[in-house]
């Protein structure tokens, strides 16, 4: 028997991580999930498997991913065995990390595993990648599932496009005043101190004021940016603690504005990926499980894992959800007119388009309220400092 990392949350969505031994990573994921965990992976002790160091291990890039498995569906609908397929992308692979995950998957494959448990023993795979492949295989319809997963990504990919496009401008924004403010702070004031202090004259109080925040941050920017740096990463360690993910998560999620776009944010997601999953074959709890490990909101991620206990106790996916009180009442009654009418999968998808359009519009009212208001702040603090530090000099040439 092997030792191998496990990585699973249970029923109260605590994340835990613990060393297990057995006889491979799908008889020790079995385990797990039949004790009724969602496993997040399950990764061999010190290396992953094709003997890559897991701390080396590069993120997949889901661009490149996703051009792999369109290539891969072209082959397997032209009626390419599955082994040849790999062979011929693997040689025309030029992305390093994925021409090497490639490589371990042919050789699991030739070895008499299962495509899905080749690509899930990889552990940077996304797990909705391959339960859809294990869904292909026991229903036999491989490019129907792959078809799927590959409408599902594209819509991902542009929809956080859209949102990446809609964060530009006020991240230039907000990275530009840093960079002003800190530039005022420690360069220009000091030296307006100087000046100052040469001539010996006397000083309004707001320039007193303006001059000795200025020398003070010159002298103590280095400890302020190392206590920064520390307080990032002490914050960094925090969030990867159960406790920690879950207060950062609640705080984020009661962020006017901003909590909620996030939380429909998340609801479309996880609305895409079950009805994929369902369409794909997928039972509702494993769909749901899977569905759920994807969602990077604790508290939505412990309310799907406690409506997936309700629902494997016999009561339906709305009903359930509403208990949790996480999901919009839009959406939970659009899911129950989905469950009510025999079209669960297709209303999902309409909860997820509508709540993406939903996110788009907030998100494009939030940055056309926050852009003038940076504007404004940055023109007051800007003129202040300049106003504080040339008033003096208008009262000298005066007198």
């Amino acid at each position: 028997m092997a030792e191998f990392v496990v990585k699973v949350a249970d029923d109260r969505g605590r994340v835990h991580q613990q060393i297990e031994q057995g006889y491979s990573e799908t008889e020790v994921r079995d385990r797990f999930s039949q004790q009724g965990y969602l496993v997040y992976w399950v990764k061999p002790q010190g290396m992953l498997a094709g003997g890559v160091s897991m701390r080396r291990r590069r993120k997949l890039k889901q661009a490149t991913f996703l051009v792999f498995n369109q290539q891969f569906l072209t082959l397997i609908r032209a009626g390419l065995p599955i082994l040849n397929s790999l062979e011929l992308l693997i040689k025309r692979q030029k992305d390093a990390t994925l021409k090497q995950i490639l490589e371990n998957v042919r050789d699991r494959v030739k070895g008499g595993e299962l495509l899905s448990d080749s690509f899930a023993a990889q552990g940077i795979v996304p797990k909705i990648y391959t339960t859809t492949l294990m869904a292909g295989e026991k229903s036999g319809n491989m490019d129907e599932v792959l078809t799927r997963y590959i409408n599902f990504q594209r819509l991902a990919m542009t929809f956080r496009k859209k949102l990446f496009v809609s964060l530009i401008y006020p991240t230039l924004l907000v990275t530009v005043v840093m960079i002003m403010v800190t530039f005022l702070f420690t360069y220009v004031v000091p030296k307006f101190a100087d000046l100052f202090s040469s001539l010996d004259a006397k000083l309004p109080a707001i320039t007193v004021f303006m001059l000795g925040v200025g020398v003070n941050a010159q002298k103590y920017a280095p400890f302020v940016v190392v206590g920064l740096i520390v307080l990032g990463f002490v914050l960094w360690r925090w969030k990867d603690t159960d406790g920690g993910a879950d207060r950062i998560d609640r705080a984020i999620l009661s962020l006017p504005l901003l909590g909620e776009i996030r939380l429909k944010h998340q609801v479309a997601s996880f609305s895409r990926m079950l009805a994929t999953l369902l369409q794909g074959g997928l039972p509702l709890v494993p769909a749901m499980e899977t569905a759920g490990t994807s969602m990077t909101s604790r508290r939505i991620l412990k309310g799907i894992m406690r409506a997936g206990t309700r629902v494997r106790e016999g009561q339906g996916l709305a009903p359930s959800l509403e208990e949790q009180e996480i999901f919009p009442g839009l959406a939970v009654e659009m899911i129950e007119v989905g469950e009510s009418t025999g079209a669960l999968p297709q209303m999902l998808n309409s909860v997820a388009e509508f709540y993406e359009e939903d996110v788009q519009t907030a998100l494009g009212a939030t940055m056309a309220l926050i852009e003038p208001i940076i504007l404004m702040v940055m023109a007051v603090f800007v003129g202040g400092v300049l106003i504080s530090l040339y008033l003096p000099i208008f009262t000298l040439g005066v007198h």
